[in-house]
């Protein structure tokens, strides 16, 4: 068995709406059944028991070993830890060639699943040994050091159930929730609105005490010291006992407390001097440590901390006693579990020394062991919610203490005998505020009620109601993408909203191009929802990115199909048919929100047939009011949109608005076929979007189709009294309709330039001539400079093999080269002609043909 490619779906895609990786494997005859492979199901299981079933429920086919693959990476995945279920294996038409899709909730831990389980079958085809521990322990250690921290992943899974949708932006902590103008992001607990001199201030431990003793908020007293004799000094000022630590710290590190002696001062400085030059001393408060959750106005949580202990039982030394308490399963080595295993180091040596013990001491049964001096839970600490029991005095100054530094989401630290009372009542204080707090202890303390602490932080940034989306609209099918895309999008425009566009010309922003190419792709869309000036979306959704990655979005609130036909791209990919191919683009329409539409070709029964895999409404389209389709959608009162009496129709119920044709000029009064259903399918994308008619009226007669608007979509010029077309047609389909328009223009003569790409099969570049002999006069057949995998000649040679016969063409000419070809068509054109030229190289091919305009 061979993996020939692996890809990572990072979106809904053609197999589910899950991310996965999916991967192309090759398996020779033998190994295309496993029953034919002696003793191999038996080695697999005694290597791994955990394995799922092999053998799908209610089938009785072979399992080869492609769908042995499937099964053990998505067992392997499950087994540590993740939350995976899909996975899927399929036949191509090519014999020992298979598909194969299993889910990951983390990129890299998929890939290395899939890895695994590679390493898992050759381990039991080989009959050697599989260290399945090691697996299992090296898929947990990778997932723990790329999935989102528990602070992060409290406020994504918040965001998630109120269907925000989320993009991480870097592999830390960063991420984006929303799209467009309406998105917001956060970096662990801090948000995009949280004030980068209030972090700075709460940073420096001096300054915060200074502005919250003018807020009147208690702290304790101290300063900074320049070295250990100062710090000794300043101890003698403040009086005995003292906290030593470093002036901008944070989660407790370099901080030593209850200091009584000059000895154990200094080495509680040279202790804070490891992590920070600048050091302060301050009096120590007795007391419980609590951490105050503020966020925006408001304290959502409360928890006493307690440092790391363990208790003496009269048997064990105290180290020992550590090694039992990190037996407890709860206690892992990062964030993902409620506790921290103990960190036995040399400061828990250094606090055990001032217990007089040490780490073979064995305490009496019942005495308390404190292993550090802070009671942070990344040391090993627990915590206890105490929420509920927060004098209301208590919960004032936190959010004075937050609002006095500047920070939207704040922890304040208190040490005071208890949260039942002011701290003004019991000599406490607020020894800390921090920025980006933790926020585990309060959403799974090792004690107590766990804190809907990811929801408060998602409802300060989103008012009720909000989930930080944008219009989306999908647009996709064989023929006309490009040219919807666009109006779609300047309806949008026409309305006042900022929209971004993706095509295969490039990306747009509020009609500013910023990047060029084919830009069709997922990647090129998720730049488009990243901008914070876009307030809707129009994305040109190309089959190639959809294989590819999948789609950029979670759900579009319109999916527009144009049309399906056979000359798109088939036989790449092990996409064989047409229906192979609606199953691909009908992918948009599976991602439809609930409240969102699917606008469809009712005229094309493949597309019209999508209707079924919508979870929101649909909007069909097409010429024929009286097509069956279009006449019951009609009877039902649902939207629809027709043409009558050379208007386009929009329908819902007994509500009607009328767009005259004449009023469209792209559709050159109704006389351009296609064009009528490019509008078609854009008035009932601006409908579902909820643009207003005024807008949608305006924008259909401000929209232009000329080489600047739309290149190379069906634009049209004047050459010495000859009409030009330029078009980037390249299906039969496509040659069809352009064929049809043409045959509206009058004209004396008709000559078409025309290449074929390369990648289609070789009916389809046949069955294009095969068209346009039947519509002109000249044909000139040209090769261009990337015949994408095919012999310098083969094209053309497709090409000519369709005009054999042709019952219109007279003269056919082969020439190598676009702007040759070009040239040559315009030498020959005389006044009251018509060339069709079927651009290739779109860009650079009608700026030639503009320049040979301007020297005319």
């Amino acid at each position: 068995m061979e993996v020939i490619r692996t890809r990572a779906l990072r979106g809904p895609n053609l197999w589910s709406h899950h991310t996965a990786v999916e991967v192309i494997v090759s398996c020779p005859p033998e190994e295309q059944s496993i029953a034919t492979l002696p003793g191999f199901e038996q080695r697999l299981h005694a290597r791994f028991p955990a394995i799922g079933a092999l053998q799908t429920t209610g089938h009785t086919d072979a399992v080869p070993l492609a769908r042995v693959l499937e099964v053990a990476a998505l067992s392997l995945q499950a087994q540590a830890g993740c939350p995976v279920t899909f996975s899927r294996t399929t036949a191509t038409l090519e014999d020992g060639i298979y598909q194969t899709v299993v889910e990951y909730t983390e990129e890299a831990v998929g890939r290395l699943a899939m890895t695994l389980a590679h390493n898992l079958i050759n381990s039991a085809l080989a009959d050697t040994p599989f260290d399945l521990t090691g697996a299992l322990n090296e898929l947990r250690d990778l997932d723990e050091d790329v999935r989102l921290g528990p602070s992060t992943g409290a406020i994504v899974s918040a965001a998630v159930a109120r269907d925000i949708p989320i993009r991480r932006l870097t592999e830390g902590s960063m991420v984006m929730f929303g799209w467009g103008s309406r998105q917001r992001r956060i970096q662990a607990a801090e948000m995009d609105s949280t004030s980068a001199i209030g972090e700075s201030i709460a940073q420096d431990k001096e300054l915060t005490k200074k502005l919250l003793h003018a807020a009147g908020v208690p702290v304790p007293i101290g300063r900074s010291v320049e070295d250990a004799e100062d710090a000794w000094a300043a101890a003698l000022e403040i009086g005995l006992p003292v906290v030593v630590k470093p002036k901008d710290g944070n989660q407790g590190k370099g901080v030593t407390v209850n200091v009584m002696s000059k000895e154990h001062l200094e080495k509680a400085f040279h202790t804070a001097k490891e992590f920070r030059d600048d050091i302060m001393v301050e009096r120590y408060l007795p007391g419980h440590d609590y951490r105050l959750l503020v966020i925006g106005n408001k304290l959502v949580a409360a928890a006493r901390r307690d440092p790391p202990q363990v208790v003496g039982d009269g048997v064990n030394t105290v180290r020992e006693l550590v090694n039992i308490v990190n037996a407890d399963p709860r206690r892992g080595s990062g964030h993902s579990t409620s506790l921290t295993k103990i960190r036995f180091d040399d400061i828990a040596l250094a606090r055990l020394a001032l217990q007089d013990l040490e780490a073979d001491s064995i305490p009496a049964k019942g005495q308390r062991v404190i292993l550090r001096n802070n009671a942070n839970l990344s040391t090993g600490g627990t915590a206890t919610d105490v929420t509920d029991d927060v004098h209301p005095e208590v919960a004032a100054r936190a959010v004075e203490a937050a609002q006095m530094i500047g920070l939207d989401i704040c922890g304040v630290d208190v040490v005071c005998d208890g949260v039942l009372q002011p701290i003004e009542n019991q000599r406490g204080g607020v020894v800390e505020v921090n920025a980006a707090p933790g926020l585990r202890m309060h959403i799974a303390p090792s004690f107590g009620k766990g804190r809907a602490v990811g929801e408060a932080i998602v409802n300060t940034m989103f008012a009720p109601g909000e989930n930080g989306r944008i219009p989306v609209v999908a647009v996709t099918g064989t023929n006309g993408k490009t040219t919807t895309v666009r109006l779609i999008a300047h309806l949008l425009t026409a309305s006042g909203l900022r929209t971004g566009m993706t095509n295969t010309d490039g990306v747009y922003i509020e009609g500013r191009q910023t990047d060029s190419g084919d830009c069709s792709g997922p990647r090129s869309a998720r730049n488009v929802l990243l901008h914070p000036d876009v307030d809707a979306a129009v994305f040109e959704t190309a089959r190639g990115g959809v294989l590819r990655e999948g789609l950029a979005f979670d759900r579009c609130q319109v999916a527009v199909v144009t049309n399906i036909g056979s000359g798109d791209h088939l036989g790449l990919n092990y996409i064989t048919t047409v229906e192979d191919l609606a199953v691909l683009k009908r992918v948009i329409v599976q991602n439809v929100s609930e409240s969102g539409f699917a606008v469809l070709n009712a005229i094309d029964p493949i597309v019209a047939g999508m209707a079924a895999n919508c979870r929101g409404k649909v909007i069909f389209f097409g010429a024929e009011r009286g097509h069956p389709v279009i006449a019951t959608h009609l009877a039902q009162g649902s939207r629809t949109v027709y043409v009558e009496d050379g208007h386009v129709v929009a329908a819902e119920g007994k509500n009607l608005q009328r767009i005259a044709l004449s009023e469209v000029p792209i559709t050159r009064n109704g006389a351009i076929g296609f064009q009528v259903e490019n509008v078609m399918a854009s008035v009932a994308a601006a409908w579902g979007v909820g643009i207003s008619w005024d807008a949608i009226r305006l924008g259909l007669k401000t929209f232009a189709n000329d080489s600047d608007n739309a290149p190379g979509r069906f634009n049209v010029f004047d050459y010495k009294g000859a009409t030009l077309i330029a078009d980037y047609g390249h299906n039969p389909d496509a040659i069809l309709a352009l064929v049809q328009a043409v045959e509206t223009m009058p004209a004396k003569r008709r000559s078409v330039v025309i290449s074929g790409a390369g990648d289609r099969r070789d009916q389809d570049i046949t069955q294009q001539t095969q068209i346009l002999g039947r519509a002109f006069d000249d044909v000139i057949l040209y090769e261009d400079a990337c015949q994408r995998g095919r012999v310098d000649g083969e094209v053309v040679g497709l090409l000519r093999s369709g005009l054999n016969g042709a019952p219109r063409t007279t003269h056919i000419q082969e020439i190598y080269g676009e702007f040759l070809a070009i040239d040559t068509a315009l030498g020959r054109l005389k006044e009251g002609d018509l060339c069709l030229i079927l651009v290739d190289q779109v860009e650079d091919a009608l700026a030639h043909i503009a320049k040979r305009i301007a020297e005319a």
